[in-house]
């Protein structure tokens, strides 16, 4: 393993005044940081699970993701702002500091803020919450890391975004 380094996130979120749902992952992976964009690793299954939602072709560039996102007024961005991480590790994070969410909060009518997997919901329960007061929807992880739960599977426990995004 690598030593943790300070790492700051640069990839801005996406949200408008449309957006209903808020999805927060914990911290770009390397990969995402190289794309540019959030789940930027090949096998992390992000973008089919939503395209499946959707019954939409899986958005390649990161253009069609983020007019994909914005089209289905879904915002997406990420619990922490910085932290010390080893590679892609959610395991190794330490000395977190988290992001401002009040931009998105006071832009965007969101009914559903969502984490997916077990280190960002237990990151924005102890760093986001207390600010809000919206307690996070758990949706497990897309990761390549959690191959126990299969694409139709994660399908089903994403399904209830759709929920939210009705009028």
């Amino acid at each position: 393993m690598a030593d943790p380094c300070r790492v700051v996130h640069e990839i801005p979120p996406v949200y408008d005044a449309r957006s209903r749902v808020l999805i927060l992952g914990t911290f770009p992976s390397p990969k995402s940081r190289e794309y540019g964009f959030f789940y930027g690793h090949p096998q992390n299954r992000f973008w089919k699970v939503l395209a499946a939602l959707f019954q939409s072709p899986v958005p390649q560039t990161n253009e069609q993701k983020r007019a994909f996102l914005l089209e289905r007024r879904v915002a997406l961005w990420d619990v922490l702002a910085s932290c010390e991480i080893e590679g892609a590790s959610d395991a190794s994070i330490k000395n977190a500091v988290p992001n401002d969410l009040s931009p998105i909060l006071q832009t965007a009518q969101i009914r559903a803020i969502c984490t997916t997997g077990a280190k960002a919901a237990a990151l924005y329960k102890r760093h986001i919450q207390p600010v809000t007061g919206i307690p996070a929807v758990a949706l497990p992880s897309t990761s390549p890391a959690n191959c126990a739960r299969s694409l139709e599977s994660l399908c089903t426990s994403y399904r209830m975004i759709l929920n939210f995004l009705e009028d």
